[in-house]
């Protein structure tokens, strides 16, 4: 049965059907005819699994016994046939339910990602930073200090803030206070 498959095979006209597998085992299984493939590996939906046993002391008696399976796959080498039980909704049925007709309580709505819409030029709430009192200091203790009152920054020329440490001087070919080598002066008319 693993011959090559088109989609113009002729058991592509039974998706959705209510079909009836048999597999090997004598079990049969009904249920929407979802999918199939190359292999006959075949999906049935909202399936029941239907098995005949023989009863004990009966003479040749026998009962069926039915259990609800849900969504199946069956592995194409098991299936023995497929047969159709019924015919898919018509779409009358389906053109029913979608305009309302026989529905619950209840409305439709479209349902948010319960984030508050934040206003213009303003960062969406959980996106502006961290939370109060979570994390590092607050914003006040990060703020630079003005002059007079904290620690101020340090002078240019100390070591560790622009200048080479102790000991060490400049670049090779770079003087102190003039323009890199190749470089002149300013421009003409800038005055320097």
């Amino acid at each position: 049965m693993s011959q090559g498959m088109t989609k113009s095979s002729k058991i592509l006209q039974y998706v959705n059907y209510r079909m009836r597998v048999t597999i090997e085992d004598g079990r049969q299984l009904v249920g929407k005819f979802m999918a199939f493939d190359k292999h006959m590996n075949v999906v049935l939906g909202d399936c029941e699994e239907f098995r005949r046993l023989t009863v004990r002391g009966g003479k040749g008696e026998e009962r069926e016994e039915k259990r609800a399976l849900g969504l199946v796959i069956i592995r194409g080498e098991n299936v023995v046939s497929l047969t159709v039980e019924s015919k898919p909704p018509s779409e009358d049925k389906k053109n029913k339910l979608a305009a309302g007709v026989g529905g619950g309580p209840g409305i439709g709505a479209a349902a948010g990602r319960g984030l508050p819409v934040a206003p213009m030029g303003q960062a969406p709430a959980g996106l502006a930073g961290p939370a109060r009192g979570v994390g590092g200091p607050g914003a006040a203790q990060m703020a630079p200090q003005g002059m007079g009152r904290g620690i101020s920054a340090p002078p240019m020329g100390a070591p560790g803030r622009g200048a080479p440490p102790p000991g060490m001087g400049a670049p090779p070919g770079m003087g102190r206070g003039g323009p890199p080598p190749g470089m002149g002066g300013p421009p003409p008319g800038m005055g320097g």
